[in-house]
């Protein structure tokens, strides 16, 4: 049925009829849904709402996404009596699960760096201070992502997962930046750099930790750049820290990038998972509430009411549908305006 555009009678104007279909809900706070027709709904909509049998059974109401079809037995949702995981949150839990053992293994081991556990571990902590750092950054946002991601897939909360899906972009950055600085350093002339960096930027002190390190002393010899200490002086024995901190560099840092660039597949995957797959953790989409500019409201009936009433005075006449509108209205405790 459609409204009719014709004005009312005085006999079927109970309600206000100011506002119609195509007035401005958002100027008369009307609901949307006066908006609509049962004639805009496909046909196959329209015949499972009658519960016929045989035939027209084949012709059953899609799945919208909401409401208490969400909660049937047996559905891909969360709720009920027996708990059910879709397959989306099973992807996003394998890929946050994954994401959450390299962050925190990465994690362990530049610990471990930073509290000097290694074997010559103070030698990155005096000249890869600045690639540490950021490796320290990166794998901090891993584990503070794979958190939120954790709470957004137990929860079932989109906006813990939106923030998720966002987190793990940023980490992505922090994760190749270490990877990108260590390759370029090692590939694009190893040996200057190291020799721009012994005799500029370690300093006295840095010098002495690592030929400490190192068992060295000096650059070249004891004679060229060195630091005296209680094993390195002029008549030290020790060799020149050049070559021994040359493939110290070359292999720690070839590990390093290496390391940083085989995460980033996996990476990837955990994003790819985070952007499909962070609004299908439950079979509804959304809260599975009616958005409230379309939830009905006294004013909105009104308007529905009238419409009503207009078709009646063109079927059945004024006299019919001043007496259905009369009996709706009593119903509803809407006073006549």
């Amino acid at each position: 049925m459609e409204a009719s555009s014709t004005s009312t009678s005085p006999a079927t104007t109970g309600l206000s009829t100011s506002s119609g279909p195509s007035s401005p809900t958002s100027a008369s706070g009307l609901s949307l849904s006066v908006n609509y027709l049962p004639s805009k709904f496909s046909s196959n909509i329209l015949k499972s709402r009658t519960g016929k049998k045989g035939a027209d059974a084949a012709f059953a109401m899609p799945k919208q996404g909401g409401g208490l079809a969400a909660f049937k037995a047996g559905e891909q949702r969360i709720g009920g009596k027996k708990l059910k995981w879709t397959k989306f949150k099973w992807i996003l839990f394998v890929a946050n699960l994954a994401l959450s053992l390299y962050s925190l293994g990465a994690m362990i081991i530049i610990l471990l760096t930073w509290f000097d556990a290694w074997q010559n571990a103070d030698v990155l902590r005096v000249a890869n201070r600045p690639e540490l750092i950021v490796s320290t950054i990166a794998a901090s946002l891993g584990m503070l992502t794979s958190v939120i991601g954790w709470a957004g897939i137990l929860l079932n909360n989109r906006m813990f997962l939106a923030i998720y899906t966002l987190l793990t972009w940023i980490t992505f950055a922090f994760l190749v930046t270490p990877g990108y600085i260590t390759y370029r350093k090692n590939t694009y002339n190893l040996e200057g750099k190291i020799n721009a960096q012994w005799s500029r930027n370690l300093g006295a002190l840095g010098r002495m930790r690592i030929q400490d390190q190192l068992q060295c002393c000096g650059y070249y010899s004891p004679y060229v750049e060195a630091t005296v200490s209680q094993t390195c002086y002029a008549r030290s024995i020790l060799p020149g820290c050049k070559k021994p901190f040359l493939e110290y560099e070359e292999k720690i840092l070839t590990r390093w990038f290496t390391v940083a660039f085989a995460i980033v597949p996996a990476h990837l995957l955990v994003m790819l998972a985070a952007l499909l797959c962070s609004n299908h953790v439950t079979y509804r989409f959304g809260k599975g509430m009616m958005p409230e500019a379309y939830r009905m409201n006294m004013g909105s009936m009104a308007v529905i009411m009238d419409q009503y009433a207009n078709q009646l005075a063109e079927q059945y006449g004024s006299e019919v549908a001043a007496r259905v509108l009369e009996r709706s209205k009593s119903n509803l405790n809407i006073s006549g305006r």
